[in-house]
């Protein structure tokens, strides 16, 4: 055939496969082949067979070239196996490739080994390709620059020479996108702007997010090579139930496999949402299913094929519109200190015990290099991160340093270890750009009020969303009726549903002046945290996020301009958000009537919108009196009064 090599799949299966191929060879063709030294601990055993040649130094670049699009640059170099360890492919090889604009604008961005250059469809371990994505943020000609080095650990900072045979230049000419939104490609990166909001780079406007935060364990696939589950309550998916919403022309693998997750990212985009989240590595910890090396114990060897599977699926998302929220490690891989308090001990799974070592840079830059081309994402921290001020302040600076598109990081803790967490990282203490909220569902409106209030007057504005909704057991519930479930949460102190998280949760965080919301569905209820399938559980849910974020969008809702004013009420138990004498936003989670204080004797126009339908604004009536203007919405359900100054 013509090949001077055969590698096979990881497992103990294909390698008793390969054992047995190796000694008929030693037998019939003689010593071509060596045992390797014994594994370092945390490696994956291989016999070393003969390498492979050397790629011959060419660049092949592709995607369209268009302005936000993803552009890779594919370099035929040197051959490696995904698991060698002298050379390791990703600790002693660093590819970065120079991107320089006439404008002066320079990218400098890393790359990563990718095996055949088709891992994707092949399984491949091993071959000649290396790769750089890249998504210019301007039309023009771009000369780049492709600068290879060699040495132990170079790619997270240790020293290397480079290989000259694989450096050379080269350029290409990028023109205007050709794409309409919701796709991200039509509005550029998502940045972080020194405000309560991300922006986007291209359109200008400004982001408001919601979406599901559950299943934390989204990459848990079983369509995705060397994927396995170790616990009963988090089996691998299928997303059968969200096979019927993949479309023609959607991205597959390995002949039709991966329908079912780009249909679930198909369906959430057509239902309104426009984020996910996940969790990238969560060895040890509530699902451990989910890690993007070789072998679940070794840090140091990373999956080609499952990531590049995994890139597929990004990159749709990317397209239909929808927030990565890369969730980096899960409270485990942090060193387990349960709830910021006592040290039980590092566990295996734990990267450096918390620190900044060299697993957790490798780590980093792999993902780094595969993904940070997206256009909207974050970087958070982790998921109820307990590592030390220190620990977390190094990690988002390497995060920094290392991503050439500086999307914006966040952290996430425990709701009683806020205060501890959140306040050694305002301002200048960090180099953060937001707070990934979880709290009682209600208690949304006030948690992000504090922490948006706290990071402006520290002088570095957090973008702040609520992301996970206690109780932690039962979250955000499903719709009535799904699986029998009657739609209704409750504990032995509390009792709430979908019209509940809407109100409170929702519309409370947008008021308090929140970046958005994602929700969570808990451990105990349908389609949970760890075994969900099938986001029309919360069908209705969604319905509501659409109809938040649409109004904020077709009403032009100044919100940059805007704050909480709570304090403006007669009534405690409604929120407003408002720009001070210009716009009033008053949420009456249960109708009634109301007061907002006002400084002058200006008149106000009220119009009423439905939080729970959508549709137009609907004209009301206010009165003044005493400094105050008084207005009663038009039935006991909630209400948005958007009030207007008349100006003379």
């Amino acid at each position: 055939m013509g090949c001077n090599a055969l590698f096979f799949r990881s497992g103990p299966v294909r390698r008793w496969i390969y054992q047995v191929g190796v000694l008929a060879t030693l037998l019939w063709i003689g010593p071509v082949l060596v045992l390797a030294q014994p594994p370092e601990a945390e490696q994956s055993p291989r016999l070393v067979a003969p390498r492979g040649e050397d790629g011959d130094g060419s660049v092949a670049v592709s995607g369209e070239l268009r302005q936000w699009h993803k552009i890779t640059l594919t370099l035929d170099g040197p051959f490696a196996h995904e698991r060698d360890r002298d050379p390791n492919p990703f600790t002693d090889y660093a590819l970065e490739v120079i991107f320089l604009h006439g404008s002066g604008v320079r990218y400098e961005v890393p790359g990563y080994f990718a095996a055949d250059g088709q891992a994707a469809d092949t399984g491949a371990e091993a071959g000649t390709k290396w790769r750089v994505h890249f998504t210019p943020d301007r039309t023009g000609t771009w000369r780049y620059q492709v600068r290879m080095r060699r040495g132990r650990d170079v790619a997270i900072g240790g020293m290397g020479d480079h290989l000259v045979a694989f450096e050379s230049e080269g350029q290409f000419a990028v023109t205007t996108s050709d794409k309409k939104a919701p796709d991200f490609r039509a509005r550029g990166r998502l940045q972080y702007v020194g405000q309560h909001y991300l922006r986007f780079a291209g359109s200008g406007e400004y982001f408001l997010k919601a979406g599901p935060d559950a299943p934390e364990t989204l990459l848990a696939y079983a369509d995705f090579d060397n994927t396995v589950a170790r616990k009963k309550n988090a089996p691998l998916k299928q997303w059968e139930a969200h096979i019927r919403d993949w479309r023609n022309g959607d991205p597959t693998w390995k002949g039709g496999q991966g329908k079912g997750l780009i249909g679930a990212i198909n369906y959430l985009a057509e239902k309104g949402c426009n984020s996910i989240s996940f969790l990238p590595y969560n060895a040890g910890g509530d699902g451990d299913n989910v890690w993007p090396f070789v072998e679940r114990e070794d840090k140091e060897h990373y999956d080609c094929s499952k990531l590049d599977q995994w890139g597929i699926v990004l990159d749709h998302a990317t397209e239909r519109g929808l927030f990565l929220h890369f969730k980096l490690q899960e409270t485990e891989n942090d060193d387990q200190r349960i709830g910021g308090g006592s040290k039980t001990g590092d566990v295996p799974a734990s990267l450096d015990g918390g620190k900044l070592g060299r697993h957790r840079k490798l780590y980093l830059r792999e993902l780094i290099a595969r993904f940070g081309h997206a256009l909207a994402l974050n970087w958070n921290l982790g998921e109820e991160n307990t590592q030390s001020p220190e620990e977390q302040r190094e990690m988002a600076r390497y995060i920094l340093d290392t991503d050439p598109y500086d999307s914006p990081i966040v952290i996430h803790t425990y709701p009683s270890q806020q205060d501890k967490v959140y306040t050694p990282l305002l301002g200048d203490q960090s180099v953060l750009a937001g707070a990934s909220l979880q709290n009682p569902w209600n208690e949304a409106h006030a948690r992000t009020r504090q922490w948006r209030e706290a990071s402006a007057r520290a002088g570095r504005p957090w973008v702040v969303c609520n992301d996970e909704q206690n109780p932690a057991a039962l979250g955000v519930p499903p719709d009535p009726g799904y699986a029998g479930h009657s739609g209704i949460a409750e504990t032995d102190d509390m009792r709430y549903d979908l019209h509940d998280i809407r109100k409170h949760c929702l519309w409370g965080t947008l008021l308090a002046g929140g970046g958005g919301v994602e929700y969570y569905f808990g451990y105990q209820l349908p389609q949970n945290d760890l075994n969900c399938e099938d986001f029309r559980s919360r069908d209705r849910s969604w319905d509501y996020c659409r109809i938040a974020l649409q109004f904020f969008r077709d009403h032009a809702i100044p919100i940059t301009d805007m704050k909480c004013l709570d304090e403006l009420l007669s009534s405690s138990k409604n929120y407003c958000f408002g720009k001070p004498g210009a716009l009033y936003l008053v949420y009456l989670p249960e109708g009634g009537t109301c007061g907002l204080a006002v400084s002058h004797s200006d008149q106000y126009r009220l119009q009423w919108f439905n939080p729970r339908e959508g549709g137009e604004l609907v004209d009301g009536e206010v009165t003044v009196e005493l400094g105050e203007v008084h207005f009663a919405a038009p039935d006991e359900n909630d209400w948005l009064a958007v009030l207007r100054r008349h100006k003379n």
